[in-house]
């Protein structure tokens, strides 16, 4: 029995150490970086493409279309750089309309060294603390909806946008409300968000100095639901006009509430009120309401492309679904034209950083672009849209093209 016992603890303490040198070895071993190789002969390395944009919250519909538009346009391209020998993969995140978690998010996005690009945010909110992160990295990103002007403003090598800044957006909204409407008296009610303010006090100062009288200037939460406070205020005033600054969320309530309350005067936003949303919150109560846009109407523009996406998706076509496949082509394009200049080989995400920045004249499906020395697009244009009934989009009233610096 002794000699049995014995033998067997020394057969089992053989057994242990041969684990434990086992793990050992497998936890010491060599391994590429994640993401990097695709297969065990290393033949295909991994080229991730992230995105990030609401994909749940109140800007959950815009949100979604800017990943379902991005997804389309690399799904489209994945064989072209299989022919390359790199695996193109699409990452989406989901930024919750909030600038922690868009922070938080970036991080993540840094830290894997597969990502050589975003393609985001749609709040310029999120935008402008998460291109901090994405230039500490190296990493590109193009946003197809972020207008506030900080977000190119402070030149970051990282920060590009194919749409038009609210210093344009803002006086474009505010000459038609006062040339083309009429507007004298305007009420100004924005969200205190990065976005909604910098539209407000854009379309404030112009319609100023076109001569319109500001009856009053008041700022909402984002998140709020009841309006009767605020518009008690312009009822109060009557002003013959209102501008809202903020998403879609609060403005089809500020809308429905309004009429309810006997506020009949024409109300306009800006680009957030580019959405179906619209239409599902404020119902046929969406009268007199327009808004500016940074984008076209993709479904008049290049209704084949609109149908494509509708068969693929099983969804109607949101604007901005079109100018994220368009930001996701000039990515892509970057990408490859990095690699053609690193001789075949990986790029580095300071080379893709810098082809994004030199693209000119590139043609897509809704804008052409070429990116200034500040990350802005010289071809963006502003749109003017009017919903003349509870269907999206609207019908587009005037397209002004940005003025050259």
């Amino acid at each position: 029995m002794k000699g049995k016992k014995s033998f067997a603890i020394l057969a089992g303490a053989c057994l242990m150490i041969g684990l434990l040198s086992a793990c050992s070895s497998s936890g010491n071993e060599a391994k590429p970086a994640e993401g990097n190789t695709a297969d065990p002969g290393g033949k295909t390395e991994v080229i991730k493409i992230a995105s990030q944009s609401p994909l749940s919250g109140g800007s959950a519909i815009q949100g979604e279309s800017i990943k379902l538009g991005g997804q389309m346009a690399l799904e489209e391209r994945q064989a072209e750089f299989k022919e390359l020998g790199f695996d193109l993969q699409f990452v989406p995140y989901d930024d919750q309309g909030d600038s922690k978690k868009g922070v938080a998010n970036s991080e993540l996005i840094g830290a894997d060294q597969a990502v050589l690009a975003v393609l985001g945010h749609l709040n310029s909110g999120v935008s402008i603390p998460s291109s901090v992160v994405y230039e500490k990295y190296g990493i590109p990103m193009v946003s197809p909806a972020s207008t506030a002007t900080d977000f190119t403003d402070r030149k970051l090598k990282a920060a590009n946008r194919i749409v038009a800044r609210d210093d344009f957006q803002g006086p474009a909204g505010a000459e038609y409300a006062v040339k083309t409407v009429g507007a004298k008296n305007i009420f100004v009610i924005q969200d205190k968000t990065a976005y909604g303010q910098g539209l407000a006090d854009a379309f404030r100062s112009a319609a100023e100095e076109l001569g319109a009288t500001i009856a009053g200037y008041e700022g909402i939460t984002v998140g709020e639901k009841d309006f009767n406070g605020v518009l008690n205020q312009v009822l109060s005033k009557k002003p013959d006009f209102i501008f809202f600054g903020g998403m879609y969320a609060e403005a089809g309530l500020i809308v429905k509430q309004a009429r309810e309350k006997g506020i009949t005067v024409p109300i306009m936003g800006g680009d957030a009120l580019d959405s179906s949303g619209m239409v599902d919150i404020a119902g046929d109560k969406l009268t007199e309401v327009a808004y500016s846009s940074v984008s076209t109407d993709v479904t008049k523009s290049n209704k084949e492309w609109a149908d494509q996406y509708q068969e693929k998706f099983g969804k109607s076509v949101e604007n901005y679904s079109a100018y994220a496949y368009d930001s996701m082509n000039v990515i892509l394009n970057a990408v490859k034209k990095a690699i053609e200049d690193n001789g075949g080989k990986l790029p580095t995400r300071e080379q893709v950083r810098d082809a994004v920045r030199a693209t000119t004249d590139f043609e897509g499906i809704a804008t052409k672009v070429s990116f200034d020395d500040k990350g802005d697009n010289e071809f963006a244009k502003v749109f003017i849209y009017k919903f003349e009934s509870p269907t999206y989009p609207g019908t587009m009233v005037s397209e002004i093209e940005q003025p050259k610096e």
